[in-house]
């Protein structure tokens, strides 16, 4: 059955109407839908969890945020489904908010995450990790988050390579064993952080705040440090090899 519903996710891409008005029109009627799916308790489980997955892909702003809160109460309620709804979001954010070299001309604190990102960003934040599959890992690689509010966020072992999160708060995030390879951390809160083990390979991490900071055995082999906040940052046992200082 997952693997019906996740095709469904993927397939709805196709079948989307040309004509913009009744695009909007039809997304609207989708939205009121989703009300009433979300509230009606003839529906099972698995029709809630095909038609939340389904209107996900709609990529509206109301409506990709009152899906996702439904698929976080879904993962709440039912483990069996927690892994795969953590999945399908963190699949949604790299869809819709790719990182591109392009990009990245683009004033790094002038951007502004969209709600519904910020949103699956959010339930992944918090969700509890303890339901997370084994040897498995959550990929948000190549995204494009700049600017994000992942403050005490639960990021543990997460796939972050060439992220670009530039400006965003990461305060108290946990982040031990995390992969940060290539990641743009430019101007980024780190305040008191959990960087213990993770990978920082030629990362850019130029004026961030990494104060109190643990680093605690991270790699940072050619990351650039340039104007970075390291007051009180644990740093025992951390590779430096080739660390830019200064530029």
């Amino acid at each position: 059955m997952l693997t019906v519903i996740i095709n469904a996710f993927h397939a709805m891409k196709n079948i989307l109407p040309i004509n913009n008005n009744q695009t909007s029109e039809i997304f609207l009627k989708i939205y009121d839908f989703l009300q009433q799916v979300k509230y009606a308790p003839q529906l099972s489980l698995k029709q809630r969890l095909k038609i939340a997955i389904e209107q996900l892909d709609h990529r509206t702003m109301e409506t990709s945020v009152a899906v996702i809160s439904e698929l976080e109460a879904i993962a709440h309620n039912h483990p069996q489904y927690h892994w795969i709804i953590m999945d399908i979001l963190t699949s949604f954010i790299r869809k819709n908010a790719p990182h591109t070299p392009q990009r990245e001309v683009i004033s790094s604190t002038s951007i502004t995450v969209p709600k519904d990102i910020q949103a699956a960003l959010s339930v992944i934040a918090r969700r509890d990790v303890s339901k997370d599959a084994e040897h498995e890992q959550l990929d948000l690689s190549h995204v494009d988050i700049r600017g994000a509010n992942l403050n005490q966020a639960n990021l543990e072992q997460i796939n972050l390579y060439q992220a670009n999160l530039a400006g965003a708060n990461l305060t108290q995030a946990n982040l031990e064993g995390a992969i940060l390879s290539a990641a743009n951390l430019e101007k980024a809160n780190l305040y008191s952080a959990n960087l213990k083990g993770a990978i920082l390979s030629a990362s850019n991490l130029k004026q961030a705040n990494l104060q109190k900071a643990n680093l605690h055995r991270a790699s940072l082999y050619l990351a650039n440090l340039h104007g970075a906040i390291l007051n009180d940052a644990i740093l025992d046992g951390a590779n430096f090899r080739e660390v830019q200082f200064f530029e």
